[in-house]
């Protein structure tokens, strides 16, 4: 199989999972947490140097106080608890969003694990936490017009995203049957590869995920130009 260079993932219906077992939505995010741990594990197995996931939209703040009080303690927890293991395993793990509008104890511990994991290079993982899409392009350009940049061009803002530095992703995977980008990344996956599956987050596996990569591996990605066994008529 081609395996992406660059997956993002949509990681939904953990509330959905939790509802058809009679269960707490907190016991969905505890389920879809493990996943997640999985699935950088089987990413950085077989191969793929970036995954971004995104944990926590800027739209995500409508949700009950109790619950996003919850996922943020989830996340500090899972973060403390396996960074030796992140360490161990050569992961680096990175931010995109406005982490700095995050209580902050939540913050330190993003900036923390930055800090820990910057020499790792295996598998970058990167979190997308309080991140739109939307929200990433307007700082971006907010930043290029601080600067007197007038004449924006493509490279100006892409240079200006939150990390600049990582290849646009290949490959977006969104789970759960929901068919749409819901803000993620607008900017970089202009000519990203979309895989849709009816597979809620806390039951996605590894041959999901193997499933994914073998349609992307499918696909004849031309970015707007034609195949060569098209001819040029």
């Amino acid at each position: 199989m081609k395996i992406p260079k660059h997956v993002g993932i949509i990681m939904d219906g953990n509330g959905r999972w939790a509802k058809q077992r009679g269960l707490k939505r907190t016991m969905g995010h505890e389920r879809g947490a493990k996943v997640a741990e999985d699935v950088i594990q089987w990413a950085s197995d077989i191969g793929i140097r970036y995954l971004t996931l995104y944990s926590f939209s800027t739209e995500n703040w409508k949700r009950p106080k109790e619950e996003v009080s919850f996922l943020f303690s989830l996340m500090v927890r899972y973060l403390e608890s396996r960074l030796n293991k992140i360490i161990r395993e050569n992961v680096r793990v990175r931010f995109i969003g406005r982490i700095e509008e995050l209580p902050e104890n939540v913050f330190n511990v993003c900036k923390r694990i930055e800090e820990k994991s910057k020499n790792n290079s295996k598998i970058d993982v990167i979190l997308a936490v309080n991140y739109g899409g939307r929200r990433e392009i307007v700082d971006a350009v907010n930043n290029l017009i601080s600067n007197n940049i007038k004449n924006i061009t493509i490279e100006d803002l892409s240079k200006n995203l939150y990390l600049p530095d990582i290849p646009d992703p290949e490959l977006i995977i969104r789970t759960s049957g929901e068919i749409r980008i819901s803000n993620f990344l607008l900017w970089q996956i202009a000519y990203s590869e979309l895989y849709f599956t009816d597979t809620l987050w806390p039951d996605f596996t590894k041959k999901d995920l193997e499933m994914a990569i073998k349609d992307f591996s499918n696909r004849n990605r031309r970015f707007g130009s034609i195949s060569s066994d098209e001819g040029c008529d």
